[in-house]
């Protein structure tokens, strides 16, 4: 249920554009996975911000626990705010249990496409600053 929690913060914090609170729920050396690459928590608010907004949809998250560390993966739709157009996917994490509960370590986003296919999204659609 600690798990369920945090990932339900992450969906309302990203939807309400709170980064403070979507920092919240990563451990300080978390990472985020998508476009071919990852990225440290220090990236995240660019992330963010070059994201297109709308609704977080998520699934109920299947979960592994081993003692205090677990996987699990969680379905998602996006909903664009302005078009309404849809993006589906799922995350696939690593939790922590920490001092201060339950932590993502490690977050990686997959597309699925019309197609069918299962991507981690275009490289180019996110480009780090200065390069």
């Amino acid at each position: 249920m600690e798990i369920q929690q945090l990932l339900a913060r992450y969906a309302v914090c990203i939807t309400r554009g709170d980064l403070d609170g979507v920092l919240g729920v990563f451990t300080p050396d978390g990472t985020y996975s998508a476009f071919g690459d990852s990225y440290g928590l220090d990236e995240f608010p660019a992330l963010v911000a070059a994201a297109p907004k709308g609704l977080f949809l998520t699934g109920t998250p299947a979960v592994d626990l081993s003692g205090d560390t677990a996987t699990g993966t969680q379905p998602l739709c996006f909903v664009d705010h302005a078009t309404h157009d849809l993006r589906i996917g799922y995350y696939t994490d690593t939790y922590v249990r920490t001092d201060e509960g339950w932590r993502l370590r490690t977050r990686a986003m997959t597309f699925i496409r019309r197609s069918g296919a299962h991507d981690s999204g275009r490289p180019h659609a996110y480009q780090r600053p200065g390069t």
